[in-house]
């Protein structure tokens, strides 16, 4: 498949990474509004190449393997990305706790409340 090359004139977001998913989305201008439809949002393809402009002295730009016959954003247009949820989860893994909680207060004494994230990890 074609790549497609898009330039940014400002930084691209730090968590953007190498086979990351891009979209864009046509803006119109409404009334000093911008809006988009949902239906409007286009799939560019996974992200292949991330150039920085410290790193190339360039505009920023990101390198897309595009999708089938893909219509090229254009200026103005919002350029988003998602990332595998497979490979990027962020949860407690591998680890458990024991909690006791002693009152030795000789006069009254409250826990007003305790909490903690639980899930089951394997069955």
């Amino acid at each position: 498949m074609p790549d497609i090359t898009i330039y940014f004139s400002s930084d691209i977001n730090n968590s953007v990474q190498v086979g990351d998913t891009a979209y864009y989305c046509p803006i119109t201008n409404v009334g000093g509004f911008s809006t988009s439809t949902q239906e409007s949002i286009v799939e560019i393809g996974p992200i292949l190449v991330i150039n920085h402009k410290s790193v190339t002295g360039s505009a920023d730009n990101i390198v897309c393997d595009a999708l089938g016959s893909l219509t090229p954003p254009q200026i103005g247009a919002y350029i988003f990305f998602s990332k595998d949820n497979a490979v990027n989860v962020s949860s407690p893994i591998g680890y458990f706790a024991r909690a006791r909680f002693v009152n030795d207060s000789k006069i009254k004494s409250e826990m007003f409340a305790t909490s903690c994230e639980v899930f089951e990890s394997s069955k």
